[in-house]
């Protein structure tokens, strides 16, 4: 962790952030001066966070509810989640390999290449358009999974927590998008790590927010080097294990303005790229209004999330 002043505070930090909040313990500082400057700020959020970190034993484990198979535990060497994907038989293969302890770091991945195979038969992942738009903005798990016609012992909320999450944070800031394909959506996302290997299921966005066009920066120190200013660009979803399904058929709108996810990476802390990132959406900005041909407007907004729990 690093000091929670840092960016705010003149004097630079003299050590790791080993100095944990004694109310939440969510954030850390190098020093007790620093901890009382950033009081003033941490004063706001320290009960929600408290709150937050009493259920993170919960937040970290699968959504076992939505599976029907017992899970057998028979083995003590082995974790929750090996034993999970094993009974779904999606261990170490494709979108979930990075999802137990046996998987890939982060760290030590070279190449983030996409992995776009859910390794599941359709009926239980979404790797096609929806059959119908978003009705009422979405409130639960369960909402998603009808909307999607998916069986509640699907596992893909394990991996969709994080698109998900992203919705929820927009439907709550109450983001306003036309449905008329003229919107583009800008969303930086702070602190990704394990979602780096997950990146093809931000396709599930296109689907919940259709006819815009999302811009994602995702910023953090978890990213590799040599991947730093990388842009990938989504616009079909992952596929399934049916060899007949069109999902692997389907050809990836090159229309940029359609509904479609950009990601961006940027490596290194939020407050020390954020110049760079402000830089290259503003080429951006005039490059769309470059190719907009009148009448058409484009609304662009500007919307950071920060992501403290998953949906």
């Amino acid at each position: 962790m690093e000091c929670a002043a840092r960016g705010i505070v003149e004097e630079p930090c003299a050590s790791g952030a080993h100095r944990r909040c004694g109310s939440c313990g969510a954030v850390a500082y190098c020093s007790k001066g620093h901890q009382f400057i950033h009081w003033k700020v941490h004063k706001e959020e320290c009960a929600r966070l408290a709150t937050q970190m009493s259920r993170i034993d919960m937040l970290s484990q699968f959504p076992f509810t939505f599976s029907v198979e017992p899970l057998a535990l028979n083995h003590t060497n082995r974790s929750m989640r090996c034993l999970f994907l094993e009974s779904m038989k999606v261990h170490l293969k494709g979108l979930w390999k990075s999802e137990c302890m046996c998987g890939p770091d982060i760290a030590s991945v070279k190449d983030l290449s996409i992995t776009t195979e859910w390794n599941m038969e359709r009926s239980l992942c979404p790797c096609t358009e929806p059959e119908n738009p978003v009705p009422a903005p979405l409130a639960s798990w369960e909402d998603y999974f009808q909307w999607r016609s998916l069986p509640l012992h699907s596992p893909v909320a394990v991996l969709l927590h994080w698109p998900l999450t992203l919705y929820h944070c927009l439907q709550l800031s109450r983001v306003r998008t036309s449905r008329y394909g003229h919107d583009t959506l800008h969303i930086h996302y702070l602190g990704p790590e394990k979602e780096l290997l997950q990146l093809a299921v931000f396709a599930e966005l296109r689907a919940l927010f259709p006819g815009v066009h999302l811009r994602i920066e995702l910023v953090g120190p978890a990213v590799p080097r040599s991947r730093d200013g990388e842009v990938v660009n989504i616009s079909s979803y992952p596929n399934c294990s049916g060899e007949s399904c069109h999902c692997r058929s389907s050809i990836a709108s090159e229309n940029l303005n359609c509904s479609a996810v950009t990601l961006r990476i940027w490596k290194g802390l939020y407050h020390e790229r954020y110049g760079d990132i402000v830089k290259v959406l503003s080429t951006v900005t005039l490059d769309l209004f470059k190719n907009v041909k009148f009448p058409v407007s484009f609304t662009v907004k500007y919307f950071h999330v920060w992501l403290t729990s998953p949906y």
